[in-house]
């Protein structure tokens, strides 16, 4: 076979091969066919629901609604903090060009602070230029009709309507309801992201901030279509959020707006507590602040004012500001002494002005000079005579006198529904070696036996102790809320009055003569506060106190002629009426000459506000009413104001 014979092509071999190759490609494709088949069925059978999910949260965005936020009434329905409709101004940035230019122009029309405009740049960060910005809040109704004139100067600025926190009645009630404002980095640490989603404001003080959870609500959400830019397109369902809770306080707006007109301004504080059931009937701490400053971010003028203000109008005298009791201690110390025994009914001292320890020349004064003479507990109470007090404390010692004061809440919270309560100073040889490392001295216990030395208590501790008195020894837990709401078509719900425990008081007979002394001190004819009670037409139970700013070195007892810083603090401390007592009080003034001069002229209003008050006295005029269902709280609870 010649060579260019082996050269030729085998035609069958080459088909064969062909066929074989062809099999091969072909069972190789039907492969990847079978595999990319089993991979589409896995995705769009077995993977389907995953896969749809994932769609619809590319496609679908959950659009949180805020709930509204409950309404604070007072117990008759006087409105204390309300939701009202009011406007903003926000711009959108994609479709503003130059937005240094347009903030400039914008504040031609409506007036902008620097503030505004450096909160709306910070806001900027972060954020998709379709997303609105608020510039401004709470625009004027001419500001509104200003900016509407000139809309068409500004393309991507509107003014947008929304539900803002007002409180119609202001400074009155701006340490019990305190305020809300916006939700910051401190408050997001603490949130429950999903139940705040789409809430920008949260309570900050007060009882806005100790009832959060009942006032807050449950958001809502709408499922909003949006495009691959995040643009929401349309609203395909919603569900509503559930707004919080309505709150009615114990609060009595009439006996409120009472308390702190007798003050006129001057610094102090006044706590009013039913003693039948642990209602907080008023609450005054002045001066006090306008909550609607805070609601929308106060400026920088306003804070600082507030801030650098010498009477510190931000400070709730009545739950955190700390007192020497003075002689308001007194009717506590003469319930302990005769409890203890060691002291009968019909025991005298004789005060000479001065009151020595044994085998010490020091002498501890009586306010009138040359003494009281001989008097018994009543006409101690009645007089204020200290002789008889310093001698009951040298004999009780500080350790049994801090034990049984500690049973009227002295040195310990009272548990009010109010958050950063003070607990005050209740003194004993321990707290002192706690504090200071050093020993308890006799003539600490004499002093501490008239409220002075390292007594401290806040207003609502001492008003919590005169309940408790006015109650027999016994104690109702103090509060502020007294029914809640879900909505306004529901039905009002009473909270439940928390029962007492039984009294610590053994002998009533020592409560009796204990009250006859504060009955004498407002309608004996030696009473310290006998001038200020005269004529009135119920019968009061009280004592006054003076708490010495500084050591008396002479025999002055009049320090009206002294600058006021100089002047002594004055207590008063009451309850009415005596033989069923509907109210207990308790008076702080921060300057004053004496509990008696001071302090018992503003209890005898509070009380005749209360007790006696004009036949005209109804809710304020003006002021927002929203009256309760008829029946919806206990019968002891829903006594009128009287």
């Amino acid at each position: 076979m010649s060579p260019r014979r082996s050269e030729l092509k085998d035609s069958g071999r080459e088909v064969a091969l062909f066929q074989r190759r062809a099999l091969v490609g072909f069972l190789i494709i039907v492969v990847c066919l079978g595999v990319l088949a089993a991979r589409f069925v896995h995705l769009q059978v077995v993977r389907h629901d995953e896969f749809v999910t994932r769609a619809d949260q590319n496609r679908i965005k959950l659009r949180p609604i805020p709930p509204a936020r409950g309404l604070i009434f007072d117990r008759n329905g006087v409105l204390l903090a309300d939701n009202t409709a009011a406007f903003r101004l926000e711009a959108t940035p994609e479709q503003i060009k130059n937005v240094d230019a347009m903030l400039e122009r914008l504040r031609e029309v409506v007036p902008l602070t620097d503030e505004d405009i450096k909160r709306y740049k910070e806001q900027r960060k972060g954020r998709r230029g379709f997303n609105s910005i608020p510039l401004r809040f709470r625009l004027s109704e001419d500001e509104v009709a200003k900016f509407a004139v000139n809309r068409w100067r500004f393309p991507g600025v509107e003014v947008v309507p929304y539900l803002t926190r007002t409180y119609p009645r202001g400074a009155e009630f701006g340490h019990v309801v305190g305020y809300v404002a916006r939700i910051d980095e401190a408050d997001l640490r603490d949130l429950d992201v999903t139940r705040y989603a789409g809430t920008t404001h949260i309570g900050k003080t007060g009882i806005e901030r100790y009832y959060e959870k009942l006032l807050h609500g449950e958001p809502g959400y709408e499922r909003v279509e949006i495009n691959a830019d995040g643009r929401a397109l349309r609203v395909l369902d919603s569900t509503p959020p559930k707004p919080g809770k309505n709150l009615y306080l114990s609060i009595d707006a009439r006996l409120q707006e009472a308390t702190e007109a007798i003050f006129e301004g001057k610094p102090g504080s006044a706590v009013a507590i039913d003693p039948r059931n642990g209602e907080v009937l008023a609450m005054v701490s002045v001066p006090s602040f306008d909550p609607n400053l805070f609601v929308n971010g106060i400026s920088h003028v306003d804070y600082r004012a507030l801030v650098t203000s010498p009477l510190r109008p931000l400070l709730h005298r009545a739950l955190v500001g700390t007192y020497k009791p003075g002689s308001t201690m007194k009717p506590f110390m003469g319930v302990a002494g005769l409890e203890q025994g060691l002291r009968r009914l019909d025991d005298t001292v004789l005060s000479v002005g001065e009151f020595h320890i044994p085998g010490q020349s020091r002498g501890y004064r009586d306010w009138r000079r040359g003494g009281h003479g001989r008097v018994d507990l009543v006409e101690s109470l009645a007089q204020s005579v200290n002789t008889y007090f310093y001698s009951l404390a040298l004999d009780m010692g500080i350790d049994r006198m801090s034990s049984y004061l500690a049973k009227f809440g002295f040195g310990a919270r009272s548990g009010i529904d109010l958050a950063g309560e003070g607990s005050g100073i209740l003194p004993s040889k321990e707290w002192k070696r706690a504090m200071y490392n050093k020993p308890w001295f006799p003539g600490e216990t004499v002093i501490a036996g008239i409220g002075q030395g390292y007594w401290v208590v806040t207003p609502v501790q001492l008003a919590n102790a005169t309940a408790i008195l006015a109650a027999r020894g016994r104690h109702y837990p103090i509060h502020l809320l007294r029914a809640t709401q879900s909505g306004f078509s529901a039905p009002v719900e009473p909270m439940p009055v928390a029962p007492s425990g039984p009294s610590f008081i053994v002998n009533m007979t020592n409560w009796d003569r204990v009250r006859d002394g504060m009955v004498a001190v407002v309608a004996g004819p030696t009473g310290t506060a006998a001038r200020a009670f005269a004529d009135a037409p119920y019968v009061a139970a009280g004592k006054t106190g003076t708490a010495q700013r500084f050591s008396r070195t002479g025999n002055e007892v009049d320090t009206h002629g002294l600058d006021a810083a100089q002047r002594h603090q004055a207590l008063f401390i009451a309850f009415a009426p005596v033989d069923e007592p509907k109210l207990a009080l308790a008076l702080v003034m921060e300057y004053g000459a004496s509990g008696s001069l001071d302090a018992a002229p503003l209890g005898r209003k509070i009380l005749d506000a209360w007790l006696a008050p004009p036949p005209s006295a109804v809710p304020v005029p003006g002021a927002a009413v929203l009256r309760m269902p008829p029946n919806a709280v206990p019968a002891q609870a829903a006594e009128p104001a009287r």
